[in-house]
């Protein structure tokens, strides 16, 4: 069997996402094209242009997804997951992904694309004085730091140009100072 008749079977020849029955093509949820029909959807073109153009997005169209997220199927749930982030601002998608339950390995497959993620649990490196701190920056010391393991002293006021973030640390940044790479703790540095 194809993959286009396996996934027309599954779903009734109907859009898994809202029931429809008109203009019905196969999706492929997948980030990597796929001939597995666990990794597509059948969807109508309704719901094929609103996924790939979210300018062209009728919110009201997707309160279908009160019922596809129950779905068995994984790409109808990874899909109908991702739609209701999108639609996060319109308030009542919040209140169906705190019902939702998706599988660690689903919902991972689901965050693939970004979806969902708001940043807020992003590592944001701040210096003495609360600025935000990028990578290949320049900072200036504001104490004298002993260097563990370098055998000197790294004086107050020395520039460390280029520096790069430790990215699952936000108090560390790392930089050369006297030839030497060190890490530095976030609180002895300013943003020059």
């Amino acid at each position: 069997m194809s993959l286009i008749q396996e996934v027309l079977e599954r779903s009734g020849n109907q859009c898994e996402l809202c029931a429809s029955n008109d203009n019905l093509t196969v999706y492929n949820v997948a980030i990597i094209q796929s001939k597995n029909a666990d990794e597509s959807v059948n969807i109508c073109a309704t719901c094929k242009d609103q996924i790939e153009n979210p300018d062209n997005m009728d919110a009201n169209h997707w309160r279908c997804l009160n019922d596809s997220m129950w779905s068995e199927v994984p790409a109808v749930k990874v899909l109908s997951w991702r739609m209701l982030n999108r639609l996060k601002g319109e308030g009542w998608p919040v209140d169906l992904l705190e019902m939702m339950y998706l599988e660690d390995d689903v919902l991972a497959w689901a965050r693939e694309t970004g979806e969902g993620n708001d940043g807020s649990d992003a590592v944001v490196h701040k210096d003495s004085n609360g600025a935000t701190l990028n990578s290949g920056d320049t900072v200036v010391l504001i104490k004298d730091l002993n260097v563990k393991g370098g055998g000197f002293t790294a004086k107050r006021g020395t520039a460390v140009r280029n520096i790069s973030l430790v990215h699952d640390n936000a108090e560390h940044i790392e930089g050369r100072v006297e030839g030497q790479q060190i890490v530095i703790l976030t609180q002895y540095v300013k943003k020059s």
